[in-house]
C-alpha cells in the first residue's frame, strides 16, 4: 500500500512513501512528485473549494488544483478566524472497547491517590535559588543513592518580578506539582525576599502531609546547602518506609500530548494514543488532553462529546478564551503549524488539529480544567494550556498525570517530571532515534491492527507504572518544567 485515503468523502490522499511523477495510485496519475506523508488531490479543486481530509475541511484551495497534484502550502490556506459561536449538539456516545485486566504495584498515598514513583522533588519558589537546589540534590544523590526512585529539581526562572495572573499561575502550578503523588517527598527552597515567599506558599500546599514536605528559606540560615541536606535526609528517611501495593487501571491518569508532528501523526500515533485512552477510561481511569491552540479547527469534535451543556459551555470558553489571548497580543490564531510540521506534510492548523484531537479517542469529555488545576473526575478531561511541548507537559504533570503519552513524527528527547513515553508515528524514526523513542506506532502502516497495538501500548504503560520499565526520558535524565507566562515581567 502506497497511499491512504482516510475517509470516503476526502478529496486528498496521503502518500505512505515518496511517490514519483507519473505513478498511478488510487486510480490517479500523479502530476507532481509527492513526498512521504504529504497529500495529493483525488479530485479537481477550483479556487476557494474546501479541501477535505479526515472527513472535514483542512483549508481552502488558493488556486485551481488538478487531480494528481501536490496539495500543500503553495495551494492551500487555512479558513480559521477569530472566536466563534457554537450550539450544543451532543452526539450519541460511542461504545468503548473493553479493557484487558491489568494490575501494577505502586504507592498508595494517604489521600488514596497512587504514586507510580517514589521521588524526592526539590521545588524552588524562585529562579534565584535554582543552583542552590541543584547543589542540595547533588549532595543527596551522593549520600542516598538507593533511598528513592529519583531526586529531581524542578527549576524555573519565575517566582518574582511577575504581576497579576502570571504570578498566581506560577504559584498555583508549583503548588500543584508539590501535591503530585509521584513525589513521596517535597523540599521547597526559597530565597527570602521573593514575591512567592515561603509563608504565603505554605498556604497553597497546606493539604500535603506534613511529614512529606519541608521548607527552606535560604536567607534565614547560615549554610543553606547544609540545611537543605538535613531537610532532604529527613524526607528520604520517611520515604524509605513506603511500600508498594496492588493497584488497577482505575488508579491511573495519563496525559495526552503530541510534538513535532508529521503527516503520519494523525494516522498512526495519535489514533493509537486515543485507543489507549479509551481503554483506560473504559477501565475507570483518567486521561487529560491539552494543547488548546491545536484544537482550533477540530474543536467541534470535542464539543459534540461533552457529557452535558455545562461542560460544553466550559469547552466553548476554553477555545474562545485562547483565541482571545492570541488576538490581545496581535497574533492570528492560525500561525501553527511549525516549519517541521510542514516539512512532514501538515499544511494548515486544521490539518494538524484534526490529527491532534484523535489523541482523545472517542470517550465523552467529562470536564474542562483551568491551567494549573488537577483532574478530579474519571474519564477524559480537557486542560487549558498552550501547545509548547515543555509548557504543555508541565501542565499535564501538574494536573496529576502519572505518565504522559507523547506522540512525535520528528522526534524529541525532552521529558516531564513524570515518565514521558515517546511514541513515534513512523518506523524510520523509531529505528533512527532508539534512544528517544519508547514505542513505535508506525507498525500500523505495516499491517498491525489498531486494537492489537493499543493493548500492546497499554501493556507498556502498565510496565512503566509498575516500575519494571523506565522511559527513555527517565534513563536519559531529561526531566524539566516550563511555566506558562503571558504578562509583564518587572
Amino acid at each position: 500500500m502506497k497511499t491512504l485515503q482516510l475517509a470516503p468523502e476526502d478529496t486528498v490522499a496521503v502518500a505512505l512513501c515518496n511517490l514519483a511523477v507519473g505513478e498511478i495510485v488510487n486510480n490517479v496519475t500523479l502530476i507532481d512528485a509527492i513526498p512521504q506523508g504529504h497529500k495529493f488531490a483525488l479530485h479537481n479543486h477550483a479556487r476557494g473549494d474546501n479541501i477535505i481530509k479526515y472527513a472535514a475541511p483542512i483549508g481552502t484551495a488558493t488556486q485551481d488544483i488538478a487531480v494528481g497534484a501536490h496539495v500543500h502550502t503553495a495551494n492551500c490556506k487555512t479558513a480559521l478566524g477569530a472566536a466563534c459561536s457554537y450550539t450544543y449538539q451532543p452526539c450519541a456516545e460511542k461504545p468503548l472497547p473493553e479493557a484487558p485486566f491489568f494490575t501494577f504495584q505502586a504507592y498508595r498515598r494517604t489521600d488514596q491517590r497512587v504514586g507510580i514513583r517514589n521521588d524526592l522533588w526539590i521545588i524552588p519558589t524562585v529562579g534565584c535559588v535554582n543552583k542552590t537546589a541543584d547543589r542540595i540534590a547533588a549532595g543527596l544523590r551522593l549520600e542516598q543513592q538507593h533511598a528513592c526512585d529519583d531526586i529531581q529539581v524542578l527549576s524555573h526562572p519565575y517566582g518574582c518580578s511577575q504581576l497579576g495572573d502570571d504570578h498566581e499561575q506560577t504559584r498555583r502550578l508549583l503548588a500543584a506539582l508539590a501535591r503530585h503523588p509521584n513525589a513521596g517527598g517535597v523540599l521547597i527552597v526559597g530565597l527570602g525576599c521573593e514575591n512567592n515567599g515561603i509563608q504565603a506558599f505554605k498556604e497553597l500546599v497546606s493539604d500535603v502531609e506534613p511529614e512529606r514536605i519541608r521548607f527552606l528559606n535560604a536567607q534565614d540560615v547560615a549554610d543553606e546547602e547544609e540545611e537543605g541536606l538535613a531537610l532532604g535526609r529527613e524526607l528520604l528517611q520517611c520515604m524509605q518506609a513506603d511500600v508498594k501495593t496492588t493497584c488497577g487501571l482505575e488508579d491511573l491518569c495519563i496525559g495526552l500530548k503530541c510534538g513535532g508532528s508529521d503527516g503520519f501523526s494523525g494516522i498512526t500515533a495519535n489514533p493509537l494514543v486515543g485507543a489507549v485512552s479509551d481503554l483506560l477510561v473504559s477501565a475507570g481511569g483518567s486521561s487529560v488532553l491539552t494543547e488548546v491552540p491545536e484544537m482550533f479547527g477540530a474543536e467541534h469534535l470535542l464539543m459534540d462529546r461533552c457529557i452535558n451543556e455545562s461542560v460544553f459551555t466550559d469547552c466553548v470558553a476554553l477555545i474562545n478564551d485562547f483565541k482571545d489571548y492570541f488576538e490581545r497580543h496581535g497574533q492570528v490564531v492560525y500561525e501553527n503549524p511549525s516549519p517541521g510540521n510542514k516539512d512532514g506534510g501538515i499544511t494548515t492548523l486544521e490539518d494538524k488539529s484534526l490529527g491532534c484531537v484523535q489523541k482523545g479517542g472517542v470517550s465523552p469529555v467529562v470536564d474542562v480544567l483551568p491551567y494549573a488545576s488537577s483532574v478530579c473526575r474519571s474519564g477524559l478531561s480537557l486542560l487549558s494550556a498552550p501547545g509548547n511541548d515543555v509548557v504543555a507537559c508541565t501542565a499535564l504533570a501538574a494536573a496529576g498525570a502519572h505518565i504522559i503519552l507523547f506522540t512525535t513524527g520528528r522526534g524529541t528527547p525532552l521529558g516531564a517530571p513524570v515518565p514521558t513515553i515517546k511514541i513515534s508515528s513512523n518506523s524510520g524514526l523509531a529505528e533512527r532515534k532508539s534512544k528517544w523513542i519508547d514505542f513505535n506506532a508506525g507498525q500500523l502502516l505495516e499491517g498491525k491492527a489498531l486494537s492489537e497495538l493499543a493493548e500492546d501500548c497499554l501493556s507498556c504503560v502498565v510496565d512503566i507504572a509498575n516500575g519494571s520499565k523506565r522511559t527513555k526520558n527517565e534513563e536519559n535524565g531529561y526531566q524539566e518544567i516550563a511555566i506558562f507566562k503571558e504578562g509583564v515581567t518587572l
